[in-house]
């Protein structure tokens, strides 16, 4: 995408001049803190970095765009140091607001996108916190279990890692929480804002009251910081900041801010030319600076040659001219200060030695790759609208203008410049959806031979299908290459499983056992009494890819299958990586573990299973559970028996609804059902329903039937 090509070309837009803190040395951090940066084998200050740090550590509004705008580095250490160097008031007495504050409340609040970016926060701010002097970090989640969220004391702490929905379930029972809050930094911005917009927005407007009401003079910060601009960053900024720094060191995104026009013009290939003098003419009128830019020599001459032929006067500029780019540049302007339209066709390997930036329209005549398109808008930056953009304000008013001639050869770079534009809100054209969606299935195709995405298997969606690497329609020759035997699931209305492996919390390896004779359970033993004899464990010589083996853990003897070894290794042992296929999981082993396997062990077909419980996902639009509730779970029903209810199978995979713990009582001749799967997920607060699952299964394979779901088992 436009987000992973060109990081760090030393491109800034700035609102105010900074000098950028380039070396470590000169920062203004604490000395405590740049000793724990190099001690961490800290290699920055980054380009963004060395102009983020100034300004937040002077305690102003910041907002930062940059291809580094995930990365806590680039508002962690200043904020600290601020933390430390500041004097902060002691609180008012405000009898009443923050009864659940053992010690007064925080500082500074991190609002971050999700779970696992908050811990990756938390993390950092404990490991740089060792720079600095009594510093208390704290990372809140909180479930939709309300009795969680009023219970908890929030002991003495400078600053506080959430997320919003976390926050505002922690404001419902702790109205003092904003009460001294000082430093407020918004992570990826531009992820809050696309995701959690309506949940932002409240969190600035208690902030917003908690500011007006607050007593005292306690200094206010807002830092936001993000890969992409957002429009709702502007109501932010106006509301909220107080003469902010903004800086954006992404070229495309610099665009969107600065209001440049974006127009995209479909034609055929073979009228790119009439195409392109309709649009000069336009220019001729208003007296612009225009670019043209395309991507042969053969092309520029053609195209000087045509505009020549209809009185239009132009320069050329490719890397056989004969003129150096000086010269031109200077004709160039000379055109412009005269009065004349000035035109200026070129190869984009010229752009960087003629330094251009102060052009007022960029005509894209050959479709840009991702890699030039800001390259290209980088020749207008000059003309850049700076300040905040205004829906008042008309785009034909604004003076910096990017024109992109669509063809039907355009189409292996359609996406990146569709999401772009999508991204601007520009008008796209009907054409350009059209080449969009043709590409997106062709991807979609490629990625044919790949896994089965595993999101799409869990929760019955993937959030975002044109990054994800994985594939997301039914492929038999790999899904259906291996089936469970129809005699593992005799009554699919209760079968019994055995979880041996826990991916997370509503998926698991493990084996389906069967009622009567379970033919593993004879094989095991069969295989543990065989190992028993010190004269039948012979290892392995030669490790090869694929090859069946035995491995002896303590007493107990495993089928494993060799997934991978060393490209090359002279020592007598080494480390392989092998599957256990009754059980599901892998793991590296040294290779004179592995034990040579009688064929007579390798005749029933590896158990394992992949089991997926239904109906049931992480709270808060999060596409991960939350490691409490995966401990939680692994820890509740590893190798212990269940019984489920099969609703769906594809493969090696199945689908159950509802899966309860049992217990066997044999003098009796009967199962206590202990707990439901599910049910014990959702109490712990960290989990949701999720109603659409096996619809959206039995969507991706409707040729499978589906039982009905959602039975207990009696």
């Amino acid at each position: 995408s436009l987000q992973d090509v060109g990081k760090e070309k030393n491109f800034v837009f700035l609102s105010k001049k900074i000098e950028p803190s380039s070396v470590l040395e000169t920062a203004p951090l604490l000395d405590g803190l740049k000793k724990e940066l190099a001690w961490n084998k800290f290699s920055g200050p980054t380009f963004t970095q060395s102009y983020c740090w100034p300004p937040i550590a002077w305690g102003r509004d910041v907002v930062a765009i940059s291809h580094q705008g995930n990365d806590p580095l680039l508002y962690i250490p200043p904020v600290l140091t601020l933390l430390q160097e500041s004097d902060y008031p002691a609180l008012p007495n405000m009898s009443g607001v923050c009864i659940y504050w053992t010690r007064e409340p925080p500082l500074a609040l991190i609002l971050c996108p999700g779970w696992k970016k908050a811990q990756l926060v938390f993390d950092l701010l404990k490991t740089y916190r060792k720079g600095c002097r009594c510093l208390h970090p704290m990372l809140i989640t909180l479930g939709l279990n309300k009795e969680a969220a009023s219970q908890m004391e929030l002991r003495g702490c400078e600053v506080v890692v959430t997320t919003p929905y976390n926050l505002l379930r922690l404001l419902e029972h702790n109205t003092g929480f904003l009460c001294r809050l000082c430093h407020l930094v918004l992570d990826e911005i531009d992820v809050l804002f696309s995701d959690t917009c309506e949940q932002v927005f409240t969190v600035l407007d208690c902030c917003k009251k908690a500011t007006a009401q607050a007593r005292g003079n306690l200094p206010h910060q807002i830092i936001a910081v993000g890969a992409q601009w957002n429009k709702h960053i502007t109501p932010l900024i106006k509301e909220l900041m107080n003469d902010p720094h903004i800086l954006i060191t992404v070229i495309e995104e610099a665009a969107i801010f600065g209001n440049v026009q974006q127009v995209v013009q479909p034609c055929i290939n073979s009228d790119r030319t009439a195409e392109l003098l309709k649009i000069l003419d336009s220019a001729q009128k208003n007296l612009q600076k225009v670019l043209v830019f395309t991507d042969s020599v053969t092309e520029v001459e053609m195209i000087h040659k045509a505009l020549k032929s209809n009185s239009i006067v132009s320069l050329k500029k490719h890397k056989e001219s004969k003129c150096t780019a000086k010269c031109v540049l200077e004709r160039w302007r000379k055109m412009y200060s005269s009065g004349t339209p000035a035109v200026l066709v070129l190869t984009d390997d010229c752009l960087q030695s003629m330094g251009i930036t102060d052009a007022t329209w960029v005509i894209h005549f050959s479709f840009p790759s991702p890699a030039v398109f800001g390259q290209r808008l980088q020749s207008i930056s000059d003309n850049f609208c700076p300040g905040i953009k205004d829906s008042a304000v008309d785009q034909e008013d604004t003076k910096a203008k990017s024109i992109i001639l669509l063809t039907e050869s355009s189409s292996c770079r359609a996406p990146e410049i569709f999401y772009y534009l999508k991204h601007a809100e520009a008008e796209i054209p009907e054409e350009l959806h059209d080449l969009t969606a043709r590409v997106q299935e062709s991807e979609e195709d490629e990625k044919f031979s790949r896994p089965l995405c595993a999101s799409l298997k869990t929760f019955g969606i993937c959030r975002n299908r044109t990054k994800c690497p994985d594939r997301h329609q039914i492929n038999l020759s790999i899904d259906m290459a291996q089936n469970i035997a129809a005699e593992m699931i005799e009554t699919p209305e209760r079968v019994t499983i055995l979880p041996l492996f826990i991916v997370h919390a509503t998926n698991y390896f493990g084996r389906i056992v069967r009622k009567k004779q379970d033919q593993y359970t004879v094989l095991a033993k069969e295989m543990n009494d065989y190992f028993k004899v010190p004269g039948h464990r012979i290892s392995v010589n030669t490790v090869e890819k694929s090859v069946f083996c035995g491995l002896r853990e303590g007493a107990i003897c495993h089928r494993v299958q060799v997934v991978e070894t060393p490209a090359k290794d002279e020592e007598n042992v080494y480390k392989v990586t092998v599957k256990y296929i009754d059980e599901g999981r892998t793991s590296q082993v040294n290779s004179d573990q592995l034990l040579h396997l009688p064929v007579k062990f390798q005749s029933l077909p590896p158990q394992a299973v992949e089991i997926i419980v239904c109906r049931v996902k992480p709270i808060d639009n999060e596409v991960e559970w939350n490691p409490k509730v995966t401990d939680h779970i692994n820890h509740k029903i590893k190798g212990k028996l269940h019984h489920a209810k099969v609703v769906h199978t594809l493969g090696k995979t199945v689908w159950v609804d509802p899966m309860v713990g049992v217990t066997n009582l044999p003098t009796m001749k009967m199962w206590i059902n202990e707990y439901n799967i599910r049910s014990e997920i959702l109490s712990t607060g960290l989990g949701t329903d999720n109603p659409e699952h096996v619809a959206e299964i039995q969507k991706l394979c409707p040729q499978m039937p589906v039982l009905d779901h959602g039975q207990s088992l009696e």
